[in-house]
């Protein structure tokens, strides 16, 4: 593989289906703590069961697809409430542990003998997303230059960008809102925003729901875009990734998940294309790099970007390092 096909398949990756889900997502989570200051590292639990609730009303209930849809959101809603309604009062480190430990409890009852009936337990369920592919307009493949995407995908990524895109324009209108000013008001000083009278608890738990809902619908896009769900997609690192994304494009930014996401997805295709032609050529001898590492090494790389971009703009790329930083009280 040449260079220049190495970078035309991470660009391919940036904009593909999986960058575009992994955007919403972090929307949601920018939501959660660029402008409201919650520390969620539970985000994929809301990923799971709006995945989830696609898979199981179409394949077990045999219900319509737009129904299992909002049986998606409704159980983020009932989640958030749930994480919520014991730690919101507290200090925000209590609902960082809650969120983790919630969403892998989630994960283990999923893939338990116990809801294999209804979950498929370790095996997952498949091939559910029929009725949605069958609205796909597209009926050929895309290909400009190096740049091709089948149908399939064309698909996917049309109605999950423009999820991203219509999201990223309500969360303007809201942050120029009075309720997205208290949001901030909160995020900066609790004790002033409730010295002005402003039920702090509630406009947490509102967006607490809201950015759980996007995650619902990305975890429901990843779901029909793969034909499959199986718990151990879910694993917490996928939240750890949405915070990379978000850290990355700068927190509080409409723009930053999107291109915290673009890029994300960039490095790690370009990397993984880059090192295992270098493995595979012999460049780098696989005694210092085995090609079954490569998949472990480009989040090495990755890492240390982050790592560099911390020390030297820790608001992130578009980030304003005077409105946030990566702290919160």
């Amino acid at each position: 593989m040449e260079f220049m096909d190495i970078l035309a398949n991470a660009l391919r990756g940036a904009i593909g289906p999986e960058a575009a889900i992994y955007a919403l997502a972090a929307v949601g989570l920018n939501l959660h703590f660029g402008y409201t200051g919650l520390l969620n590292f539970g985000q994929v639990g809301f990923m799971l069961v709006g995945a989830y609730g696609v898979a199981v009303s179409v394949a077990t209930w045999d219900l319509p697809l737009w129904v299992g849809i909002l049986i998606g959101i409704g159980c983020a809603v009932v989640l958030a409430l749930i994480l919520g309604i014991p730690t919101l009062r507290l200090r925000g480190d209590y609902l960082a542990i809650t969120t983790i430990a919630a969403a892998e409890v989630l994960r283990y009852l999923y893939r338990s003998s116990w809801a294999e009936p209804l979950t498929g337990g370790v095996y997952g369920l498949s091939q559910f997303a029929g009725d949605f592919f069958a609205l796909n307009p597209y009926t050929q493949s895309l290909v400009l230059g190096p740049f091709s995407f089948s149908a399939r995908n064309l698909w996917v990524m049309t109605v999950t960008w423009g999820l991203v895109a219509f999201f990223s324009l309500l969360v303007f209108l809201l942050m120029r809102s009075p309720w997205g000013r208290v949001l901030k008001s909160v995020r900066e000083d609790e004790l002033a925003a409730r010295s002005l009278g402003k039920n702090v608890y509630a406009y947490k738990m509102q967006s607490l729901i809201l950015g759980g809902v996007l995650g619902a619908l990305a975890g429901a896009m990843m779901a029909m875009h793969g034909q499959t769900v199986n718990p151990d997609i879910y694993m917490p690192a996928v939240t750890f990734y949405l915070w990379a994304i978000v850290i990355l494009g700068g927190a509080s930014r409409i723009m930053g998940p999107i291109v915290g996401s673009i890029i994300f997805w960039f490095l790690l295709t370009f990397l993984d294309a880059l090192l295992r032609q270098a493995t595979t050529q012999g460049i780098i001898p696989s005694s210092i790099l085995a090609s079954s590492d490569v998949s472990a090494m480009r989040f090495v790389f990755v890492g240390l970007l982050l790592v560099l971009l911390m020390a030297f703009r820790p608001a992130g790329i578009l980030g304003n390092a005077e409105e946030i930083r990566l702290s919160v009280r």
